[in-house]
Parts: C-alpha cells; structure tokens; sequence
C-alpha cells in the first residue's frame, strides 16, 4: 500500500518540534539570515529523520519527491534542508529528477546554507550524472537573483570532488562560470567563486593558477587571496566559501 503523503507530512512537522532547539534557531537567524521559519533543529537529527524516511520509502520515488517538494516549499528552513537531505538518501527519487524538478526544489531559496545544501545534496550531484543540463545552469550564472548566481557557482563543487570524474575534476565547466562570475561584487557571490576555484585547486591546480594570472584584474581581492592561499599551502581558508 502506498504511503500516506499528508500522514508523513504530520510524522514530520512533530519530528521536527521535538527536535527543535530554540537558541540554535536564535543563531540560525543570525548566521544565516532568511525569511524562511527556523526551529533550529540539529542536523544529525534531520539526517537520523531522512533516513528513516528513506528506507521506509525505499520503493516509492514518486512520494517521496512530492513529500521533498512538499517541505521544500513549506516555508520552514529546517523542512527544506530535510527535504534535501531525503533525495539525498533516496537512489531512485534523486535518479528519477529532471532539470525541471531539479530547478523547482531551489524555488524560494534565500540564504546561503539552503543555496549551499541545495547545491551540495541535489543540483551538483545531478549535474555531475547527467540529468542537470549545462544551458541550464549557466542560466542560473545570468539570474539577476544572487542566490541563483551562488547556485551555479556551488554546484560546480561536486564536479571537482576527490572521486568525481575519476578524480581530474571538470575545468572546462568550473571556470566557464567562474570567468562568467569574476566581476560579481556581491559578497555572497564573491565567496562562492572563491569556493569553487579552491575546490578545482585541489584536482587540477595548474588550470587554477593559469585562471588567476589570466583573471587577475578583474577577480576580488578576497578571491586571490584564498585561492593561493589553497593553492600554496593545501589548506583552505578559515573563512567560510
């Protein structure tokens, strides 16, 4: 028998409440501002929460995309960075995602850890398998929103990841967005154009530094600094991306 959607929705919300910590939620609003409501939920809790969820939706994709779709436009930012982490855990809901839905679970984002999990668990992933298309991302790299900007930047992190394309990581499409976004001054773009360059330092560090001779001019001064930082020293900045 299928899963009841509006029953798992109800599991959630009292999941949720019972993990609530009102001075991490205080913290929340501060470290990473949003509209969004925050119950300051601790993330091992959501992680505990998903997979369970998973396992017991391990044959049923469809409800769990529509119960992810469901906390992700709920309006809370604990609902949305589960609904992430649960596509994260599902194989087959992640695998049966088009850009489409891919596109409509990053819908309302405004703040940069819900860009970041969005980007890290479901759109960087799928970009690198195949099912994110490049026009579409270099969309995102055009948006007058600077959330979407920060989007397309971070989800070049999980083309550079240690195990991603057999280890080279993926040049051509890391500093096509990197060259795109260099000019950006907004600060949430500037730090993830710096994140992006350290991550690609790590597989490739010659096309890095052949970036920044090239790029020089135009790249912020925060940028430069930490990506040689990464680059002399193999070690990231203590700044967060």
């Amino acid at each position: 028998m299928a899963a009841d959607l509006d029953a798992l929705v109800r599991e959630v919300d009292e999941r949720l409440d019972a993990g609530a910590d009102p001075g991490r939620a205080e913290h929340g609003e501060g470290y990473h501002a949003t509209s969004m409501r925050i119950r300051g939920v601790p993330t091992p809790v959501l992680r505990s929460i998903a997979g369970d969820l998973a396992r017991r939706l391990k044959m049923e994709a469809d409800i769990t995309i529509e119960l992810a779709s469901r906390l992700v436009g709920s309006g809370g930012f604990d609902e949305r960075t589960l609904g992430y982490i649960l596509l994260s855990r599902h194989r087959a809901a992640r695998t049966s995602l088009d850009g489409d839905r891919i596109e409509a679970l990053g819908e309302g984002m405004d703040n940069w850890a819900s860009v970041d999990a969005y980007c890290s668990l479901v759109a960087g992933p799928a970009w690198l398998a195949g099912r994110l298309e490049d026009a579409r991302v270099k969309r995102w790299a055009r948006s007058p929103d600077r959330w979407w900007r920060r989007a397309a930047l971070v989800s070049t992190t999980a083309l550079n990841k240690k195990r991603a394309l057999g280890g080279r990581g993926d040049a051509a499409r890391t500093l096509a967005l990197c060259e795109r976004l260099a000019a950006d001054r907004d600060d949430m773009v500037e730090k993830a154009v710096s994140w992006a360059l350290r991550t690609l330092a790590a597989r490739d560090p010659s096309a890095v530094r052949g970036f920044l001779d090239v790029h020089e001019e135009v790249l912020a001064a925060r940028v430069l600094r930490e990506v040689r930082h990464k680059l002399e020293t193999g070690r990231k900045n203590p700044r967060r991306a």
